[in-house]
C-alpha cells in the first residue's frame, strides 16, 4: 500500500521562515508548527500523529525540528512506525520504518538525539549566563512588550472589568505573567 507523503515542519517563531525546511521536496501534505520543540505538545504535530496510516512516509528537516529531546524524539519516532509509517530525517539521511528494525539506525537515533538535546541545554546555559551579565551591569531590560497600544488598551480595560487575568492572557495570547507585566509597565508610566 502506497501511503501519502507527509511533511512536518516546526519553527519557534511565526517571523522565522518555513520554505527552507523542505525546499525542493515533493509532499502530499504539510504539517507546520510554531511552536518550541521542548515538549510534543504541539498542535499540527498532534493532527499529524492522529491522522497517520500505515503506509505513510513522514519527512522532517532534521530531529531537533521533530524533538528537542530524546525522550520525546524517540516516542514520536516510535508512535510513527508503529502505525506502519516511516519517518525520514533529510539533514542526517536517516530513515526510520516500521517493519523493519536497524540496530545502528536506533542508535545513531539516540546518539544524535542526545546531541541535539545537549547543544539545547548548552544553548539554554548561555543564554542565562548572558543575562546574569547584563544584569549586573544594569542594562538587561527584559523581553520587549509585542502588543500594539490599542491592545494594551484593550488589555487594561479587561483588567479594570474584573476578567480574570488567566482568560485575558488567553484572548491576547500571551502568559499570565506577561499580563502582570502589561499592566505593571502601563500602570507605572501612567504614574
Amino acid at each position: 500500500m502506497i501511503g501519502k507523503r507527509i511533511g512536518y515542519i516546526r519553527v519557534s517563531t511565526l517571523e522565522q521562515n518555513t520554505s527552507r525546511q523542505l525546499e525542493g521536496i515533493q509532499i502530499d501534505i504539510p504539517y507546520v508548527d510554531h511552536a518550541s520543540g521542548k515538549d510534543a505538545n504541539r498542535p499540527q504535530l498532534q493532527a499529524m500523529l492522529k491522522n497517520l496510516r500505515d503506509g505513510d512516509h513522514v519527512i522532517v528537516h532534521s530531529m531537533d525540528r521533530l524533538s528537542r529531546n530524546l525522550i520525546d524524539l524517540r516516542c514520536i519516532v516510535e508512535e510513527i512506525t508503529d502505525k506502519g509509517a516511516a519517518v525520514q530525517f533529510m539533514k542526517e539521511n536517516m530513515q526510520f520504518c516500521g517493519n523493519s528494525e536497524d540496530s545502528m539506525n536506533r542508535l545513531l537515533l539516540n546518539m544524535l538525539g542526545s546531541f541535539a538535546e545537549f547543544e539545547r541545554s548548552l544553548l539554554r546555559e548561555r543564554q542565562m549566563e548572558g543575562i546574569a551579565i547584563a544584569k549586573a551591569k544594569g542594562v538587561y531590560t527584559g523581553r520587549k512588550l509585542t502588543l500594539a497600544p490599542i491592545q494594551i488598551a484593550d488589555l487594561k480595560l479587561k483588567d479594570s472589568q474584573g476578567i480574570p487575568k488567566s482568560k485575558i492572557a488567553r484572548f491576547f495570547g500571551i502568559s499570565r505573567q506577561t499580563v502582570y507585566h502589561y499592566l505593571k509597565e502601563t500602570n507605572g508610566a501612567s504614574n
